[in-house]
């Protein structure tokens, strides 16, 4: 964490949509705490249009790379897949180490693109467990630089999700090729020149996105019904020292002490009577 000094600004997410702008009014190097003053207080809405890339796994530190760079443009969810030609493979036993550092990639990235949804991480699916998904989005997008359709071309969704499918280095196999076609999955290249799979995933997203309306000026969000006006009651909020996970939490003054909830355990309910003690 960077060093700051009051009067400085700092956004705070749930990750999940919530967005606190705040103010630093504290700051206690020594224990690596803030305390914030809520400026104000957004509920960011999900988008109508859901983008999900299947990613090919990668070698070396490239599958973390394709994750950072597809946060950042504004990817929803990514799955990794085991292809048939994937040089890489996770282990059993170092499955959840892998798996773990996509996560804190998106996290991070996430976190320094300033976005209040942080995309899903999910756990490894191979071909034919993501048929399904395919078969059920509103598009799905198969990158394949021989296809005869370029992704410019293909109209796009302004609603539902959009599955893009990003195959490996070595490409997508015949026989998951055939497969992911026969599910509904529209095969398309990027352009002329053949992007690798650490990139091609961030390209194709950004083209998608820029197409279905994700990249227009954002609509103002919503406030957060649930919440009191941190103005009429005093309300703060503290950035304690942990993981380094983003992570709101609402903080009322009470005499001497303080009473800190997660974002998580504010109910409409519960903020009424925090708002009005």
């Amino acid at each position: 964490m960077r060093r700051l000094e009051p009067g400085e600004r700092v956004d705070l997410t749930d990750g999940a949509g919530l967005l606190a702008e705040c103010e630093v009014i504290a700051a206690r190097p020594g224990s690596g705490e803030l305390d914030l003053a809520v400026l104000a207080r957004r509920l960011e809405p999900a988008p109508a249009c859901g983008v999900t890339v299947v990613q090919a796994m990668l070698k070396g530190d490239r599958g973390e790379l394709a994750v950072e760079l597809m946060t950042e443009v504004g990817v929803d969810t990514i799955i990794p897949w085991p292809a048939e030609r994937c040089v890489a493979r996770w282990r059993p036993d170092r499955e959840d180490k892998a798996l773990s550092r996509w996560r804190s990639s998106a996290r991070e990235a996430a976190k320094q693109s300033r976005r209040s949804r942080f995309p899903e991480i999910t756990e490894p699916q191979r071909t034919a467990d993501m048929l399904a998904r395919v078969a059920g989005a509103e598009l799905a997008l198969l990158l394949d630089p021989q296809a005869a359709t370029a992704l410019t071309a293909v109209p796009l969704p302004g609603a539902g999700e959009i599955v893009v499918v990003v195959g490996p280095e070595g490409g997508v196999s015949p026989r998951e090729s055939a497969e992911l076609t026969a599910a509904g999955a529209l095969q398309a290249k990027l352009g002329p020149s053949v992007l690798r799979g650490s990139t091609a995933g961030a390209v194709a997203a950004a083209l998608v996105l820029s197409g279905c309306g994700r990249w227009e000026l954002p609509a103002p969000g919503l406030w957060a019904p649930a919440l009191a006006d941190h103005q009429a009651h005093g309300e703060r909020l503290r950035l304690a020292p942990g993981d380094g996970e983003a992570t709101v939490f609402f903080v009322r003054k009470l005499g001497p002490g303080l009473m800190v909830l997660p974002a998580s355990e504010v109910t409409p309910a519960l903020a009424t009577a925090a708002g009005s003690a």
